[in-house]
């Protein structure tokens, strides 16, 4: 770990032989998708790399340690895949007749037609980094320290720009409707 400390790659790529199976093992057991395991494995070495700094020796071994790391970057991919999931079936509007039909209602569907173009033309009105802030956080389902990593941004500046874009929307929208 103090070659790591110091940026020594080769320190990073033994520790990557040495840990990597057990690391893959775990989170493919929680995740369930070999692709998937092999990207939260590159992003747990990936943090590793970046926050070595964060390691403890005295509160125990480096192995433990990272397998925990791993089991809670698995536990993450798995809530925002449920997360995805329950939006995507929040949003599959099936306005079905008691005959099981579906019963076209147009004035309904202009409605919101027109209330879609109102917040896109919203988004579109705020400033870059909060539309995207916006966008990763409910388009994506990404966390706030994802949208930070993702954006290289720190994670109170991503923060401020998504409570402040939201109230930016809330205020524009309310007007727009009045």
């Amino acid at each position: 770990m103090q070659r790591l400390l110091e940026r020594d790659a080769q320190a990073l790529e033994a520790l990557y032989d040495r840990y990597a199976r057990p690391v893959y093992s775990l989170i493919l057991r929680i995740a369930r998708q070999p692709a998937s395991a092999e990207e939260i494995v590159q992003d747990v070495f990936l943090h590793l790399w970046r926050n070595a700094g964060r390691y403890q020796a005295s509160r125990g071994p480096l192995g433990p340690w990272l397998l925990t790391m791993a089991r809670n970057r698995a536990l993450d991919f798995l809530r925002l895949k449920s997360e995805k999931q329950r939006r995507r079936e929040d949003s599959a509007d099936f306005n079905l007749s008691p005959s099981g039909v579906a019963a076209p209602d147009f004035e309904a569907k202009v409605d919101s037609n027109r209330r879609a173009e109102k917040v896109r033309a919203l988004i579109a009105s705020l400033p870059e980094s909060q539309r995207r802030a916006l966008e990763l956080a409910f388009f994506d389902g990404m966390t706030h320290s994802e949208i930070s990593r993702a954006m290289a941004e720190p994670l109170g500046t991503v923060k401020s720009w998504i409570r402040s874009g939201l109230l930016r929307l809330r205020k524009s929208f309310e007007e727009a409707e009045s």
